[in-house]
C-alpha cells in the first residue's frame, strides 16, 4: 500500500510540473505571429506603427503593431536597442520580468527542487530498507510435499548414502558414544535434472526436521558484506531450530575457486561470502544435528577449501540413470496416468539413453498432454512416441510447402549418410528413426542413433561416433560434389571436433601425443604448443576420408535410403532394416 501511495504522489507531482510548464509556454508562445524582415521592422518603428515589443535572450523578438496584428522578427541583441525603442514611444516588455512570469518560474523551480528532494529521500530510505531486509533469508521451513526416498527412483547408491544420515540426524548421541562425528556437509554433484534437490527434500522429510532451501545466487549481492551477512543469518536460524537440513542449490555461484590477489577476475565480495560459509561450516559442532547439503553441476569449479574433510565430508555423485533406473522412473511418473495396454515402458527405457530423471518426467507429462489434446481415454504408445520426438527435436512443422524438392534430396542424403554409417560400423548402435521433416527447434531432419548402455566408452566407441557424425557431410560430398556441400553439417562438425579433442587431449588415446593430458596444460596457460590442434585436424581428416570411402562402397544402399526418405519423409527402425536386409 505504501508503494502504491508513493507512485501516486510521484504521478501527481509529474502532472503538476507538466501543467505549470504548459501554461507557462502557452502564455509565452509565438503562434500566429507574422514574420517580417528586420529592415521592415525598423521602418515601422520610425513611422510610429509599433505598439509593443517583447525582448528576451533568444535570436527572435515578438511584438504588436498599433493595428493589433502580431509579428516576429530577428533580434539584433544591441546594448542600446531597448533605449532606441523607448525613445520612439515603443512599449518594451522584457521576458520574465512580469509578475505572472516571475511567479510561474518561481513555482516551477520550487516544484522541481521539492520533487528532487523527495526522490533522494525516498531512494535513500529504500536502500536502507533493502540493506535491512536482504540480510534475512526466506527459508523453506519444511518440504513442499511429503517426498520420501520411495519417491526417488534410481540412484540407489546416492540414496543409501543419504539414508545413513537420517539416523545421524535423529540420534546423534548414539554416534558420540563411539567417538564418531556427524558429517557437516554433503555435496551432491552430477548433470542437471538427475534429482539432487529431490534427494535433499527426501532426506529432510525422512529425518522429520526443518528444511532450509536456498540458492547460491541468493548470496551474490551488490552491497558489500551483504552476502556474508545472509550466510550468517541462515546458519543462525538453523542453530535456533536445532536439528535441521540446510540445502544450498547451485553452490558454484558462491563457491568458485578463489583467484590470486592481483587477478582481474577476483571478487572481494565473492571471497568474503565464501569465507563466511567456510567459517560457519567449521563453527558448529558435529553433534548439533545440522546437515548442510549442497548441489552443483560443476564440481570442478568449486574451491578446494569447500571440499576438504570437515566442510563437505561426503561427495555423492548423482548420475544419469541406467536402463533399470529409467524403467523405475518411468513407472513412478506413470502411477497417476491412464496407460494403454500397448504401452511398453521397458522399450521406452531402452530408447531413452542419456535421459535424466527430469527429462523422463517431462516425456511422460508431454505424452499425457498429447493424449488429452486428442481426447483419447488412455495414453498409448503412439502418444509416447510423439512426445519422445517432441522432447528431442521439437514438434514437426505443419507447413512444408516452401521446401523445394532439391532441399528434400539434400536433407535425405545427409540423414541417410548418418544412418548408414551407424549401421555399417557398429552393431551396438540402433537407428530407431530417420526423418527429413523439419522441426520447430530449427532441425532440418534427424537420424536417431541410440548407443548401448555402457559405464565406459572405448576408443572404438568414440571413433565410431565421430564417423557417424561425419556421415552426413560425407554423403553430401559423394552425391553433390565438394563445391556443393551445405551448412547442414555445422553441428555435426562441432560434435566431431569435441570428441576428437577429448579422445587425444583428455583420455590419452593417441600414440603420437601419448598419455599427456592437455587439460592440465591449457589450465596452466602453457598452450603455446599447437600440436594438439594439428594432430586433431589430421586424425579428423583421416576419419572423414574413411567415412567417404565406406559410403562409396555402399552407395547403392545410400541411394535406396535417400529415395525412400524423399518419398515417405520418415523411416522407422523396421523399415530401415528392410532396406538393409542384404547388407553384408
Amino acid at each position: 500500500m505504501k508503494e502504491k501511495g508513493r507512485i501516486k504522489l510521484l504521478l501527481a507531482l509529474a502532472i503538476s510540473i507538466i501543467l505549470i510548464a504548459s501554461i507557462y509556454f502557452y502564455i509565452n508562445s509565438s503562434s500566429e505571429h507574422r514574420k517580417i524582415a528586420y529592415n521592415q521592422f525598423i521602418d515601422l518603428v520610425e513611422v510610429n506603427l509599433v505598439e509593443e515589443v517583447k525582448l528576451d535572450s533568444s535570436d527572435k523578438l515578438t511584438g504588436i503593431l498599433k493595428d493589433g496584428s502580431k509579428f516576429i522578427t530577428d533580434n539584433p541583441r544591441r546594448e542600446d536597442f531597448k533605449e532606441y525603442l523607448l525613445l520612439r514611444d515603443v512599449k518594451v516588455i522584457e521576458e520574465g520580468s512580469g509578475p505572472l512570469n516571475q511567479g510561474i518560474s518561481f513555482l516551477l523551480i520550487v516544484t522541481a527542487i521539492g520533487g528532487v528532494a523527495f526522490l533522494i529521500k525516498n531512494s535513500s530510505k529504500q536502500a536502507e530498507k533493502e540493506m535491512a531486509t536482504m540480510s534475512n533469508i526466506d527459508a523453506e521451513t519444511s518440504p513442499e510435499d511429503n517426498v520420501t526416498f520411495d519417491d526417488v527412483a534410481g540412484n540407489e547408491e546416492a540414496k543409501e548414502s543419504l539414508k545413513e544420515l537420517v539416523d545421524f540426524i535423529r540420534e546423534p548421541e548414539k554416534y558420540l558414544n563411539y567417538g564418531a562425528r556427524l558429517p557437516r556437509g554433503v555435496l551432491l554433484y552430477g548433470p542437471p535434472g538427475t534429482g539432487k534437490t529431490l534427494l535433499a527434500k527426501a532426506l529432510a522429510n525422512e529425518a522429520k526436521v526443518p528444511f532450509y532451501a536456498v540458492s547460491g545466487s541468493d548470496f551474490v549481492q551488490v552491497y558489500a558484506g551483504l552476502g556474508a551477512s545472509r550466510i550468517r543469518q541462515l546458519f543462525k536460524i538453523a542453530k535456533e531450530k536445532g536439528k535441521s537440513v540446510i540445502f544450498i542449490d547451485e553452490i558454484d555461484a558462491l563457491g568458485k575457486k578463489r583467484k590470486g590477489v592481483n587477478s582481474q577476475s577476483s571478487s572481494e565480495e565473492g571471497d568474503r561470502t565464501l569465507n563466511a560459509l567456510l567459517t560457519e561450516m567449521s563453527g558448529f559442532k558435529g553433534n548439533e544435528g545440522i546437515i548442510v547439503l549442497a548441489a552443483t553441476n560443476r564440481i570442478d569449479t568449486l574451491d578446494e577449501a569447500l571440499l576438504r574433510p570437515g566442510r563437505f565430508d561426503r561427495q555423492i555423485e548423482v548420475g544419469l540413470p541406467d536402463v533399470n533406473a529409467r524403467l523405475k522412473i518411468l513407472e513412478l511418473h506413470s502411477r497417476n496416468k491412464p496407460l494403454s495396454e500397448d504401452v511398453d515402458l521397458r522399450k521406452v527405457a531402452l530408447e531413452t539413453v542419456y535421459f535424466s530423471g527430469a527429462k523422463l518426467e517431462n516425456l511422460m507429462n508431454e505424452s499425457a498432454m498429447i493424449a488429452a489434446k486428442d481426447r483419447d481415454k488412455r495414453i498409448t504408445m503412439n502418444h509416447i512416441n510423439k512426445a519422445y520426438f517432441k522432447v528431442l527435436v521439437g514438434e514437426e512443422k505443419k507447413d512444408r510447402a516452401s521446401i523445394s524438392v532439391e532441399d528434400k534430396r539434400i536433407t535425405a542424403y545427409h540423414e541417410a549418410g548418418h544412418a548408414l554409417v551407424a549401421k555399417l560400423i557398429s552393431d551396438s548402435h540402433r537407428v530407431t528413426k530417420v526423418s527429413i521433416i523439419p522441426s520447430t527447434k530449427g532441425v532440418g531432419g534427424f537420424s536417431l542413433n541410440i548407443p548401448s548402455d555402457k559405464m565406459y566408452q572405448t576408443k572404438k566407441d568414440i571413433v565410431d561416433n565421430i564417423m557417424i557424425a561425419l556421415g552426413g557431410r560425407a554423403a553430401e560430398e559423394i552425391i553433390f560434389g565438394k563445391d556443393y556441400v551445405t551448412t547442414g553439417a555445422s553441428s555435426d562438425l562441432q560434435k566431431a571436433t569435441k570428441m576428437i579433442l577429448a579422445m587425444i587431449g583428455s583420455y590419452g588415446m593417441d600414440e603420437q601425443l601419448g598419455l599427456l593430458s592437455y587439460d592440465v596444460i591449457l589450465n596452466s596457460n602453457l598452450n603455446n604448443d599447437i600440436s594438439l590442434i594439428e594432430r586433431a585436424r589430421d586424425m579428423l581428416g583421416n576419419l572423414y576420408r574413411e567415412t567417404v570411402e565406406l559410403l562409396n562402397k555402399n552407395r547403392v544402399y545410400l541411394n535406396m535410403i535417400a529415395d525412400k526418405l524423399v518419398m515417405k519423409e520418415s523411416l522407422d527402425e523396421e523399415e530401415l532394416n528392410e532396406i538393409l536386409v542384404d547388407l553384408p
